[in-house]
């Protein structure tokens, strides 16, 4: 395991090589961006996938009510009955979480990199490089205790708060916009899969759990957040333009 840590230190560095003519100072933060975007397209092909998944969902919309009128006083028959028509429909209503869980792996990758100050027995010196003034292998916290909210360090951290929250509000408006267009109630729908009816209302709140994150992950790993929930909002903005509430939303609305 160590040796595959190793391998993945050595192509950060080579790649971070390669980009700093243009970036100078900040190569490797640039180099775990363009990495980011890398894993993204990688999944991308899935992302679409959930993203035809979804929309057959939301064609079985009146299917789905007939169910729940037909079996509206027995609960285990209209849940039987629902996993049914998914089936028949070959429509699986968690298609959408297999692009997020298959991007854990780097993400974690990313932590463990920036966290330990040996890799394979030898100094990590990615741990001395940086973005701005900031280190990639600091947090919010070191920041803080470093100039403040307000130092040279302290200001790289308000600026991707800034840019998350910045999407964090686009994604929230717009998933609020689409549900409530939905032609299924969420509440209803999430009667047939335990635990779905508070998951669907707290969705478009999850967003905002990146700036969690940010604050308390090494800063490598938060530019891995922040680069792949940039590509998350515009991803989603493209592959679900056509879904019901998104007709007329103007792109630049956030």
């Amino acid at each position: 395991m160590s040796d595959f840590f190793s391998g993945f230190a050595d192509l950060v560095a080579r790649l971070a090589d390669l980009l700093q003519p243009v970036f100078q100072g900040s190569a490797t933060a640039a180099a775990i961006v363009l990495f980011t975007m890398a894993v993204r397209l990688a999944v991308h092909p899935l992302s679409r996938a959930a993203a035809r998944g979804q929309k057959a969902r939301a064609k079985l919309a009146p299917q789905l009510a007939e169910l729940r009128k037909k079996h509206a006083k027995n609960p285990d028959r209209l849940q039987k009955a629902v996993m049914e028509l998914h089936a028949k429909e070959q429509v699986s209503p968690f298609s959408g979480c297999l692009p997020s869980l298959l991007q854990l792996p780097a993400f974690f990758l990313m932590y463990h990199l920036f966290s330990n100050a040996e890799i394979s027995g030898e100094p990590n010196s990615l741990l001395g490089h940086t973005l701005f003034a900031a280190p990639l292998g600091g947090r919010w916290h070191d920041a803080l205790g470093d100039g403040g909210p307000f130092g040279p360090a302290g200001l790289v951290y308000l600026g991707l708060f800034a840019l998350v929250a910045a999407v964090a509000t686009f994604n929230y408006r717009r998933t609020k916009r689409q549900m409530a267009a939905s032609p299924t109630p969420a509440g209803a729908e999430g009667q047939t899969v335990p635990g779905m009816g508070a998951m669907m209302k707290f969705m478009p709140l999850m967003s905002f759990m990146t700036l969690f994150t940010v604050a308390v992950v090494p800063l490598a790993a938060a530019l891995y957040v922040v680069t792949s929930t940039t590509w998350s909002a515009v991803e989603r903005a493209v592959l679900y333009r056509d879904m019901p509430g998104m007709a007329g939303a103007p792109a630049h609305a956030l």
